[in-house]
């Protein structure tokens, strides 16, 4: 079985707003083969970089387009094909956009995999540890501290045991931040868990403040409050209390999480498959955490795309925390772009039974939002 075509799908709701679930729009690579199977991977990035990336013209060795590169091998090759496309963009693309280009493409292979074989992908990897995966539901603010309590009760409601509010408008001052976290726990109940995104608004000491404010209100973990580079005020931070820090969604490969492991001193490791380089990557991020004796958790804020990879990765490896489900009830992209849907119950998501990644391209939606 040979690639035969590489292709990056843009799509794009018809109103984009500044500040909301990021379903408003998607990047999709579909990988054609000549044996007739096709796979498809996500990728959660600037979109037309991507698309450059993938798509663009061979430059010189060490600088082309990944399709490039692609054309005419094995799908089945994903450990030297992830290097080869490392090794062919080495110059512009060690890191970040190049970096989430390849997780699309990585993921779209190990779909190919997985239905060629007729397998779903943690079987592929290895996996089996779970049947269904605890998920939190993760969430934007409210407005203000009050509407951030009702939606606390309202995912309660739904069955979550777990619930993740973040960014605006935590960040504008104490009283403010103090007060969000306050109405979450009190919407929430005393007998869930309750995850704080701080959306990376704060130096060290204002960020151990808050944590130490944050904990008369028994939260889980708080997430991402320092700038992702901050690597000693990480350390400062997760030292100087006893509240999890969370943090790993803004890394692209594993270098950057061994900074954030062994010079931030993190406590929960949050991967993106859209992001980190795929499952190949993927794997690697959670054995060196494991190695460190620290729990793993996805983010993804986009398609069931994501969802599902997330599903199959947490399912693979022994150190899986927790599963982030978006539950924003904006109106996105994510509930027409794939023929299935996930949906949670009594907290957990069930791990996919079909080949590959379980997921498929409902192709009326992707005429409809497609741009590019």
């Amino acid at each position: 079985m040979k690639i035969t075509n590489v292709e990056v799908l843009y799509l794009r709701l018809p109103a984009i707003k500044s500040q909301a679930d990021s379903g408003q729009d998607a990047v999709v690579v579909r990988i054609d083969t000549d044996a007739g199977i096709s796979g498809i991977g996500e990728v959660d990035s600037n979109p037309m970089a991507v698309k450059g990336t993938i798509e663009g013209p061979y430059s010189h060795k060490i600088t082309t387009g990944l399709r490039e590169v692609l054309i005419g091998q094995d799908p089945f090759e994903t450990e030297r094909l992830w290097y080869r496309m490392y090794d062919a963009n080495v110059y512009a693309g060690r890191s970040g956009v190049a970096i989430h280009a390849m997780s699309g493409i990585d993921m779209a292979l190990w779909d190919i995999k997985g239905k060629y074989l007729k397998m779903p992908v943690w079987k592929l990897l290895g996996g089996g540890f779970h049947k269904r995966i605890r998920c939190y539901a993760s969430s934007l603010f409210g407005a203000t501290p009050l509407a951030t309590g009702d939606l606390a009760r309202r995912y309660r409601d739904q069955g979550f045991t777990a619930v993740k509010f973040g960014w605006d408008p935590m960040g504008q001052n104490e009283t403010n931040d103090i007060a969000l976290v306050r109405e979450a726990r009190n919407g929430l109940g005393d007998d869930a868990d309750l995850m704080i995104d701080a959306g990376l608004v704060w130096d060290a000491k204002t960020a151990l403040q808050r944590a130490r404010a944050f904990d008369d209100f028994h939260i889980f973990w708080l997430e991402e409050p320092l700038r992702p580079d901050d690597y000693e005020g990480y350390r400062k931070l997760s030292e100087g209390t006893h509240v999890r820090i969370a943090a790993g969604e803004e890394e692209s490969n594993r270098l950057g999480y061994l900074n954030l492991m062994d010079r931030g001193k993190i406590d929960v490791v949050q991967v993106d498959l859209t992001r980190c380089g795929g499952f190949t990557e993927g794997m690697k991020i959670a054995s060196l955490a494991w190695d460190r004796g620290l729990p793993v958790a996805n983010h993804g804020f986009t398609t069931y795309i994501n969802v599902a990879a997330a599903l199959h990765w947490l399912n693979s490896i022994p150190n899986a925390l927790i599963c982030e489900f978006v539950a924003e009830e904006e109106t996105t992209l994510r509930e027409e772009l794939t023929h299935q849907r996930f949906r949670a119950k009594d907290g957990y998501l069930e791990v996919p039974e079909e080949p590959g990644l379980g997921v498929d391209l409902n192709e009326e939606a992707v005429r409809k939002y497609r741009v590019a």
